[in-house]
């Protein structure tokens, strides 16, 4: 094996595979068995964190950087000038277990430019997980990347071997993809899609019948869409968001800002950057859709096509419904509990398992862990009094914004203290 090139393989090609962020490993369940290497059960993967807060990673390349089509928005698009590398199957699957040894990942995310069609990129994706699996008995988390245009046969395969399965749909409108990448189809990214949601239901059907029968891509698949590339607003954004939950039970959106990489006359720019915020706010959307009970359309419509960037988008909505408010805590339903700005969901769970046995008071609330700096303005409890009373929503929005300044400088002020007292006295 020749090494120093095994080494520049590997610089090139997990350089390029980090603009892809979609690779989360929640949900996964597959165990050790035979006295094989890794364990994803319970786990994540590719430096994010755990439900119990732990952090873990993973090898995360392509398997090629070479790539037949031209989308504009890409680094590894077949008319940019970079340098160009391929593993071969046996080299990934060699990485991945010499990596494990030595402790440095948990598992694989493995994506690839498209190399002569879709299907033969699928077929080395999938060569590369079946031989980890039954040649390697490794039982560590896999992710692989659906290739769009990939045959069903292939997509069913890959559910075998792979935890997670993704295909990036990567422009969020039509006719940004037909913008940015006219040779590619979105009919394409959305047959895969397709395929693996009707192979888990198919699955989980039949092991209930067999026991035996293996489980199709345990952490269930996810895509990512690039952001501010095309012009979209967060409503076209988001709206994209809640049709594939509900047609293609996706596990997770992500969603990846526009990073400028040369000059063309469709794209934003150079040193245009998507603020990080945006990308925030997209999630904190997507949160809301996934777990608080909001409908897309209540937090972005015509009225309000893209989000505040000074606050989140349950406050938001909050401050333009205030007639909705104040919601009493010893009476109000969960949903409507959820739509408090500053309860979370276990925040939620706490006060309906506390007002059991009282009616709760501002000191109960405290008592119990609930941070009120924002809640208190929009909901009432067994106390007289209501931070809100007849403010406006300009006026509450100005008294959370101020005391949110105040805490952070507050906040600043202490930790530059703390670093202060800590430096050597000088002689």
């Amino acid at each position: 094996m020749n090494f120093e090139r095994i080494k520049e393989k590997l610089n090139i090609l997990a350089d390029a595979a980090k603009y892809d962020v979609s690779c989360s490993s929640s949900g996964s369940k597959r165990s050790n068995k035979n006295k094989g290497l890794g364990d994803s059960s319970g786990m994540g993967i590719c430096h994010t964190y755990t439900e119990d807060g732990r952090c873990v990673s993973l090898l995360k390349i392509l398997l090629t950087n070479h790539c037949i089509f031209d989308c504009a928005y890409c680094v590894t698009r077949k008319s940019n000038d970079i340098k160009r590398a391929a593993f071969k199957v046996q080299e990934v699957v060699d990485l991945t277990i010499n990596f494990y040894r030595r402790n440095y990942i948990e598992g694989l995310f493995l994506s690839s430019g498209i190399f002569k069609d879709a299907d033969y990129t699928m077929e080395r994706l999938i060569a590369v997980a079946k031989k980890l699996r039954e040649e390697e008995n490794f039982n560590g988390y896999i992710h692989l990347k659906s290739i769009p245009g990939a045959s069903d046969e292939l997509m069913r395969e890959a559910g075998l071997y792979a935890d997670r399965l993704s295909v990036n749909i990567e422009i969020p409108s039509v006719k940004g993809l037909k913008l940015l990448a006219p040779d590619k189809n979105r009919a394409d990214f959305i047959k895969p899609m397709e395929k693996v949601k009707n192979e888990i239901i198919q699955y989980k059907n039949e092991k209930k019948l067999i026991k035996s029968t293996p489980i199709y891509a345990p952490a269930g698949q996810s895509t990512q869409m690039i952001v501010g590339a095309s012009g979209e607003t967060d409503a076209e954004i988001m709206y994209t968001s809640a049709q594939f939950y509900k047609n293609y039970n996706l596990k997770r959106v992500y969603y990846s800002g526009y990073i400028p990489i040369s000059y063309d006359e469709r794209l934003p720019s150079i040193g245009t950057e998507v603020p990080v915020l945006r990308e925030n706010r997209l999630y904190q959307t997507d949160w809301l859709l996934r777990f608080y009970g909001f409908d897309v359309r209540e937090l972005l419509n015509k009225e309000h096509p893209n989000l505040d960037t000074d606050v989140d988008p349950k406050l938001s909505w909050a401050l333009r419904n205030l007639q909705h408010f104040p919601i009493d805590v010893n009476t109000a339903d969960k949903r409507m509990l959820a739509r408090i700005p500053g309860l979370g969901m276990k925040s939620v769970h706490k006060i309906i398992n506390a007002r059991r046995f009282r009616k709760l008071n501002w000191e109960h609330l405290k008592a119990i862990g609930i941070a009120l700096n924002r809640a208190k303005y929009f909901m009432v409890c067994n106390s007289r009094n209501f931070e809100t009373k007849d403010r406006t929503a300009a006026q509450i929005k100005g008294l959370i914004l101020q005391e949110s300044k105040s805490k952070f400088s507050k906040t600043y002020s202490n930790q530059l203290n703390l670093f202060t007292s800590n430096l050597p006295l000088s002689v």
